[in-house]
């Protein structure tokens, strides 16, 4: 009965020893605790740890192990490895005859029954050692496995499976953890140190020390060749030894992320089925030499802005067919005190980089063509807060512009006209249609959505901005193959990496057209940039910069033919910059993106869309200067209209700019210019002088960030035989009069010749920061 037992017992053991796994199968079921996302081209670009239960490194192949660490393992586990078939019968008789005499003997357990251990739990340790049935069972399967796999294969896959201290598992995980380098870099010291690891993962640093100790002498001692006899023992410096191995199992050099895309690798992993297993390798749309150069660029400029206090930015390029991102930069990494926060996802006070869609709308209804005339002086628009009283960057007022020069040179009182036409309400609906959702709405920003005063990511302005270099049409961006949707939070099958997404009417693709032409004009934008501006490319492009209140934010956004590229620059915390404009602070590094892409690409202008007409128009004369006759406002050019819109002359029907600058929401506008209500016919009895800005009971904020000399005010009055009074102290005289403000409570007044007070205001100027109306962006 006992044999037929024993015969059974051996019998179920053999049965699972059977079953044991090929090699290939062991290779392809080896899950890392990390997911490489490589870029297009197939190279590594971010790895981030994704199992927080094991560290487990790549599988690494036998050649691309250490001799070193090899010959260790062997020597310390299994010298008889090559020559035994999977159980070391000498060491087993040795074993039992020391257990028989109770003296401790090295176990008799060869690397393959302990790899046949790892691959099969049931054969695997118990906290009271193996049962009877185990040790067959292992005994039978670690022969099977020498038979079944060649012997390099045994110890590549021992090397990958074993466990060596704490969470680490493989050889990988755990030189790259304790030594910084990889397994093919390891040299005697550390692999015996790693040899010493199998024996006792958790053993105390001192007695790994002593192991390493015996393994080394073994390792240093071992025949440069197979013919040769062993070298003679040399001499160890265990002392040394016992501080290097301590000071390399403190060591925690295997960060959980590593690379140079770490902020698109969680956006891309969160858009992954959440009922999927997270995958080892992902391919996304980046591409590698544009987001090592894109970051660098990044880097690079704000290293030159030091001492400005800007640390942060971030860089997005959009393919403008398929919507593939390919470029992802969410920070400047080392030169940021908050790198984890992903500037392309942050929510940010975009600035003037909303005017062209709000253009857009007003061509597309017909209520503006690219060369009707607005007029950029000061204007006062009662809103339920207070006086909304909207300035230009520079703090000056450039008369009667076109639509074309007031987008292009960014100036911010037209832009707060033209919205007051558009209405609040309904450009907020356009912003949505682009795929910018806000918050709030349009009602709650009132006039400063003109000037960016909502708060939108990176991701959407640039993805708006390329509906613009589409025609109008919006889709999503796609940031992996076959996702189409990158806010619908899953990755979808996979698809052709390049294939056309599905695209939705957002704008007038002839309003499109004309706000793309603006845009791409070096001429209409001289008037703020200048015309050697950093925006100025060698190739066809379309650029918009945008600086939201207070140089929190500075933003630079365009397109080519081919690509749009998006960049931010500001501080992660809300910090102001100092000093830092549209084109010193994200637009040079938009030129250099851009440079970097048709370097051997071409740009070439877009196609006008059928149904625009292209005409010839003139300008009416200006105000007189007194120096003689007035000239046009704008030279003569060919301009983009839509049908119906067009006309061979733009000028003003009357001088009544005053009326207009206290009253902008009561404006009338026509084919011909954006202007105020007629003035009076009757001019038999003169009417008195009255100060016409600003307005009384106006509260004026300084702005530390802006250099004094551009905080300058203008007093207007409707006569030039004026005299000014500031708090009873003459000003000067004239219709305008410049005023450099500060903080206190003023009395403004003008006087007739004999100082008889004419009219008065008064107005407050407060240090900075302190604002009665809406939330107020702007700029350049």
């Amino acid at each position: 009965m006992r044999t037929q037992a024993a015969a059974l017992v051996l019998a179920a053991c053999a049965s699972g020893a059977w079953a044991i796994p090929t090699f290939d199968e062991v290779r392809a079921d080896f899950k890392p605790s990390d997911t490489l996302i490589l870029s297009r081209e197939g190279e590594v670009l971010q790895r981030l740890r994704t199992d927080a239960t094991v560290r487990r490194g790549q599988w690494v192949p036998l050649a691309d192990v250490s001799p070193a660490l090899r010959q260790a393992l062997v020597l310390s586990e299994d010298k008889r490895f090559f020559e035994h078939s999977g159980v070391d019968w000498r060491a087993a008789s040795a074993a039992a005859w020391g257990n028989l005499w109770n003296q401790r003997t090295r176990g008799a357990s060869t690397i393959t029954m302990q790899l046949a251990g790892l691959l099969d739990g049931d054969w695997r340790q118990g906290p009271g050692g193996r049962t009877v049935a185990q040790k067959l069972g292992q005994t039978v399967a670690a022969q099977v496995l020498d038979r079944r796999w060649r012997k390099d294969q045994i110890l590549e896959a021992y090397l990958n499976l074993v466990p060596f201290r704490s969470e680490l598992v493989g050889i990988d995980a755990l030189s790259r953890t304790l030594f910084d380098k990889a397994a093919h870099g390891l040299d005697d010291r550390e692999a015996a140190v790693a040899a010493a690891l199998v024996r006792a993962p958790n053993a105390r640093p001192a007695l790994v020390a002593q192991r390493a100790c015996g393994v080394l002498r073994d390792l240093q001692q071992r025949p440069s060749t197979p013919t040769l006899p062993a070298a003679p023992a040399a001499r160890v410096d265990c002392d040394a030894l016992d501080l290097f191995t301590t000071a390399a199992l403190q060591r925690r050099a295997f960060d959980a992320s590593e690379g140079v895309a770490p902020h698109f690798t969680r956006y891309l992993l969160r858009q992954r089925d959440k009922d999927s297993a997270v995958p080892e390798r992902v391919t996304s749309t980046l591409r590698a030499p544009l987001q090592r150069f894109a970051m660098q660029s990044l880097q690079q400029h704000l290293r030159e802005l030091r001492g400005r206090h800007v640390e942060d930015g971030a860089v997005l390029v959009l393919d403008n067919a398929t919507g593939a991102v390919l470029a992802w930069v969410g920070s400047s990494g080392q030169l940021s005190q908050a790198s984890e926060v992903d500037g392309v996802l942050a929510l940010r006070q975009p600035g003037s980089t909303l005017k062209p869609f709000l253009y857009a709308q007003a061509i597309a209804e017909r209520r503006l063509t690219a060369a009707s005339l607005v007029e950029d002086s000061p204007a006062q628009i009662t809103t339920a807060g207070g006086l909304y009283i909207p300035q230009n960057y520079d703090r000056q007022f450039k008369g009667w512009v076109s639509v074309r020069t007031a987008l292009a040179a960014s100036l911010n009182v037209p832009a707060v006209r033209t919205l007051v036409m558009v209405t609040p309400d309904a450009f907020h609906r356009q912003l949505g249609a682009v795929g910018l959702p806000l918050r709030e709405s349009g009602e709650y920003f009132g006039y400063s959505l003109a000037l960016g005063s909502p708060e939108v990511p990176l991701l959407h302005l640039t993805n708006a901005f390329r509906t613009l270099a589409n025609g109008g049409r919006a889709s999503p961006v796609a940031v992996a193959p076959g996702n189409r949707n990158a806010d619908s939070g899953r990755v979808s099958a996979a698809a052709p990496l390049d294939a056309k997404p599905r695209f939705t009417p957002a704008i007038d693709p002839r309003a499109a057209f004309i706000v793309g032409d603006i845009l791409s004009d070096g001429n209409a934008r001289a008037r703020t940039f200048g015309t050697d501006s950093v925006l100025a490319t060698r190739f066809w492009t379309a650029v918009k910069t945008g600086t939201s209140k207070d140089m929190r934010d500075n933003w630079a956004v365009g397109w080519s033919e081919r690509y749009t590229v998006g960049v931010w620059v500001g501080n992660a915390s809300g910090a102001a910059m100092h000093e830092v404009s549209g084109t010193s602070g994200a637009a040079p590094i938009w030129a250099a993106v851009m440079g970097f892409l048709h370097a051997r690409e071409p740009s070439r202008a877009p196609k006008a869309p059928q149904g625009l007409v292209r005409a010839a128009v003139r300008f009416g004369p200006g105000p007189s200067s007194g120096a003689g006759a007035p000239q046009p406002l704008e030279a003569a050019r060919d301009e983009w209209f839509v049908p119906g819109t067009q006309q061979p002359l733009f000028a003003m029907d009357s001088i009544a700019g005053e009326a207009y600058s206290s009253s902008a929401s009561g404006q009338k506008t026509s084919k011909s210019a954006a202007r105020a209500p007629a003035a009076p016919a009757s001019a038999s009895v003169a009417a008195p002088a009255r100060i016409t800005a600003p307005a009384s009971g106006t509260v004026i904020a300084l702005d530390p960030d802006i250099p004094p000399a551009r905080q300058r005010l203008q007093f207007t009055a409707t006569r030039d035989a004026v005299q000014w009074r500031l708090d009873g102290k003459p000003l000067g005289r004239g219709a305008r009069v410049p005023w450099l403000p500060w903080p206190g409570r003023h009395v403004v007044q003008i006087t007739d010749a004999q100082g008889t007070v004419l009219d008065e205001v008064r107005l407050e100027v407060r240090g900075a920061g302190v604002v009665t109306a809406p939330t107020r962006a702007g700029a350049h």
